[in-house]
């Protein structure tokens, strides 16, 4: 079992990890009991009510976050000619199309995000292992394989977030940073809950949000009411 240091352990005592908080409650006791140097992410898991090895019960998709996950994302976009000028134009960090394949090919990963333009995937399908290892290939159900290059650039810059079901079934997402106000964590871990209820596989029985937990990078994690959300 992990051994915490002195700090997590005065900061656990602010949290009742036997105890249900109204979100609201939950995300004031994440920020409180946030104590390293730097301004921590806050992460929200998900447990859901769905079997993740079945195919018609997965969940993935993507999210705006109102506030913003506090963390700027680097875009790189694999375009061609008008579609490239127009990626630069809505602020891509960078652009192009074999040149930054070569580069990838070589090493380099100095972003976050990949968006790719439909006739570009024939090449970037090369990168598959490269890219896919860090999950960072171009997906059109994440909105990241589209001729749309100015929408897809601006939402990611804006805040949006992929989540993905894991094998133990659950999702785990940033919802903001704990500089954040109270106010905008809430909103971002409702638009986040919002969106997993939309995407609710028609196969799956029973309760569907089975459990809600929020934590700061360092710090405890407190139990939210998922009932809230239902």
């Amino acid at each position: 079992m992990a051994k915490h240091g002195k700090k997590y352990q005065e900061s656990a005592k602010l949290i009742n990890s036997e105890a249900t908080y109204e979100p609201s409650e939950a995300v004031e006791l994440v920020k409180k009991a946030a104590t390293a140097k730097f301004d921590e992410t806050v992460e929200a898991a998900v447990r859901l009510g769905v079997d993740p090895r079945k195919q018609d019960q997965a969940v993935r998709g993507v999210v705006v976050l109102p506030h913003g996950t506090g963390k700027t994302q680097r875009v790189l976009v694999f375009a061609k000619g008008e579609k490239a000028k127009e990626a630069e134009a809505a602020g891509a960090d960078f652009v192009g199309d074999q040149d930054m394949i070569n580069k990838i090919q070589q090493g380099w990963f100095e972003f976050d995000v990949c968006v790719a333009t439909p006739d570009m995937m024939s090449e970037v399908g090369k990168l598959g292992r490269l890219l896919g290892g860090k999950g960072l290939m171009p997906n059109p159900k994440a909105g990241t394989v589209t001729f749309d290059v100015t929408k897809a650039v601006q939402e990611i810059k804006a805040g949006k977030i992929e989540y993905r079901l894991d094998k133990a079934g659950q999702i785990h997402a940033p919802i903001g940073k704990v500089s954040f106000a109270p106010e905008q964590l809430n909103e971002n871990l409702k638009a986040l809950i919002d969106a997993l209820n939309r995407a609710k596989p028609a196969a799956a029985k029973g309760v569907y949000l089975k459990g809600i937990a929020i934590s700061s990078t360092m710090g405890p994690s407190a139990r939210v009411n998922a009932a809230a959300f239902r």
